[in-house]
């Protein structure tokens, strides 16, 4: 009896006390992260940073435009033009366009990414209640093992955590989020760049109903001159080579109003399918007239606020920030990580005896992971890392340049149509008094009528290039409203950071969300 006292205290001294076993697992944990050092991320930085929209100059391409904070387009800005059929058109194109419901499907997408990564950063707990039975045979172990139906009722509830110790779980999560405000940023796009091309659209209906009117006078032209011919070739003043003339005339401005129309069917085919809808939604509208011709004025602003009123520059800011953020969850693999597990339940191999004492077990199995050799997989992930930042950045800085030179594509192509159009102004207005004094001619029996006839031709060749022209203009005002932004404005959740994107990990990460 006292020969096993003396070997129970000795095993008691022996046995490791919770303090020990603390401070045991403290210099563990210590050595493993001076082992961590085995797999090192010296070396690997990006090296790309973001454009200065500052130092994009316009002043000289620019001169001369009115400058105006008002000149930025409104979200609405269609409705300027007063078409209530356009304007009714685009609302029904807004709500039925199937590509305006496939980037709603991926800002959900990315909001379920960003789900995901959220719940990383969380603890998994889970329950599980089995029933497990075997009979074992006694050839293969004696009794009372074999033999004998052995039954097993489990009942378990187990939990997982591993604590973000660098900040790499919420770096990801954060990434994820910055995914979600591109997508969005992109839905806005979506929905300013189909209204735009309604209008364009919409506008190039206008032009098609111009020229099929123009179109229809040159045939009535050509057949009053078809008439004269056929009175002369009867009287003996013309022959059949005159009339052939005529008749190809004729024919030529028939050609021309087939055109017309065609364009006119072809444009309405159009619109019905960005409104979302069936060739004959097309059939329904009725041709506008011109639209009414607006001043050239820019942003007093320019190019400075490009960043929010842009979708695509925006976009391709917050993939710069996603991006930054993906490099400091990458870093965060570098370090060691743990993992606590806890699983607790009841076993018993009869339901009766399941809850009782005996039958309650506890199993808790804390582990600690670091990487010391792994081929250079972490290295090259963390190159991968920092080489798709550089082409973040590179396609946000194309993008602002793309930008910029867009709005002074467009002003100077406008500069260069209104020009144009001022000069076919003066020439229809000759071309019109030219017509008007041949006219007066013939009714005064100084001239024939075909000679009013004639002149007449180059009114109507004056008044196709004026439309064709004033409908470059009108696709060009489009054109200039979308690279203004078409009206987006970036409220404060899409405004980006305005610091340089950071790819540093925290060692110890701030609690609650980044935004």
């Amino acid at each position: 009896m006292t020969m096993a006292l003396d070997h129970a205290a000795s095993m008691d001294r022996t046995a490791p006390r919770p303090a020990s076993r603390a401070r045991r697992t403290f210099f563990i944990a210590l050595a493993s992260v001076a082992l961590s050092g085995c797999v090192s991320m010296q070396g690997l930085q990006p090296q790309a940073t973001l454009a200065d929209p500052s130092h994009l100059q316009t002043r000289n391409s620019l001169a001369g435009v009115t400058l105006t904070p008002a000149a930025w387009p409104r979200a609405d800005w269609w409705k300027a033009l007063g078409d209530r059929q356009l304007d009714a058109l685009i609302d029904e194109a807004l709500a039925g366009n199937p590509s305006i419901a496939a980037v709603d499907a991926r800002v959900r997408v990315a909001l379920a990414q960003a789900g995901a990564q959220d719940a990383e950063r969380k603890p998994m707990v889970g329950g599980k209640a089995a029933y497990n039975g075997i009979e074992v045979p006694s050839t293969l172990a004696p009794p009372p093992f074999g033999g004998h139906y052995l039954a097993a009722n489990i009942w378990t509830v187990g939990g997982s955590y591993s604590p973000d110790l660098w900040g790499g779980h919420r770096a990801a999560w954060e990434a994820a989020v910055d995914g979600v405000h591109a997508a969005q940023v992109d839905a806005r796009a979506a929905r300013l760049s189909l209204a735009a091309g309604i209008v364009q659209t919409y506008a190039e209906l206008a032009h098609a109903q111009a020229l099929a009117a123009i179109a229809q006078r040159e045939i009535d032209r050509a057949a009053g001159i078809r008439s004269l011919t056929v009175q002369r070739v009867k009287a003996g003043l013309d022959g059949d080579f005159q009339l052939r003339q005529a008749d190809v005339a004729v024919a030529a401005a028939q050609r021309m109003l087939d055109a017309a129309r065609a364009q006119q069917a072809q444009v309405r085919v159009q619109l019905a399918a960005l409104a979302g809808q069936g060739p004959d939604r097309g059939l329904q509208l009725t041709a506008p007239a011109s639209f009414p011709a607006t001043a050239l004025a820019l942003p007093s602003n320019l190019p400075s606020d490009l960043l929010a009123r842009r979708p695509d520059v925006l976009a391709a800011r917050w993939r710069v920030e996603a991006a930054a953020r993906g490099i400091a969850a990458m870093k965060a693999q570098f370090y060691p990580s743990i993992n606590l597990g806890l699983t607790a339940g009841l076993a018993s191999a009869h339901l009766g005896t399941l809850f009782e004492a005996p039958s309650h077990y506890a199993q808790i199995g804390p582990s600690l992971s670091l990487p010391i050799f792994d081929g250079g997989r972490l290295r090259a992930g963390l190159a991968g890392r920092d080489a798709a930042f550089d082409a973040a950045v590179a396609q946000y800085d194309q993008t602002l340049v793309d930008a910029v030179h867009e709005v002074a594509e467009q002003v100077i192509a406008r500069r260069a149509i209104d020009a144009q159009i001022a000069s076919q102004q003066q020439a229809l207005a000759a071309a019109k008094a030219a017509y008007a004094l041949a006219d007066a001619r013939w009714r005064g029996g100084l001239a024939s009528r075909l000679d009013a006839y004639a002149v007449e031709q180059g009114v109507l060749r004056a008044e196709q290039q004026l439309a064709d022209l004033q409908a470059q203009r009108d696709v060009l005002a489009v054109q200039l409203v979308r690279a203004l932004g078409g009206g987006f404005m970036a409220d404060g959740a899409l405004l980006p950071p305005t610091a340089a994107p950071d790819t540093r990990l925290p060692r110890t990460p701030s609690p609650g969300a980044r935004r």
